[in-house]
């Protein structure tokens, strides 16, 4: 069976694509959550991060095809943007740990 065509896949894709929607939108008020809201909110994106990284795995370690050309193209774009995954990750986890860090400046 081809990487794209189990339903494990898909179902994590569609799940993965609606969980980062939804956090994005409800980031657009991140500065208007309470200080618990705040908390909630980075907690919930590290664990889409952790998702979206074991997702990515699954990516580089098939050996289908459409796999391995989805991880290219993935490097691909991020390169134009002077980015690698690794990088891209790297710069997400020291976004959501600035915001930690302000939390606990604020109290």
């Amino acid at each position: 069976m081809a990487f794209f065509e189990s339903e494990i896949v898909q179902d994590e894709a569609k799940h993965l694509f609606s969980d980062y929607q939804n956090l994005m939108q409800l980031g657009s008020e991140y500065g208007k959550f309470d200080r618990e809201g705040k908390k909630l909110y980075i907690e919930r994106m590290e664990a889409m991060m952790d998702r979206y990284r074991v997702f990515m795995k699954r990516f580089e370690l098939s050996e289908d095809f459409q796999a391995k050309l989805t991880v290219e193209q993935l490097r691909t774009q991020l390169g134009q943007f002077g980015l690698t995954p690794e990088t891209m990750f790297a710069q997400m986890n020291q976004t959501l740990e600035r915001m930690k860090s302000q939390l606990e400046v604020q109290g």
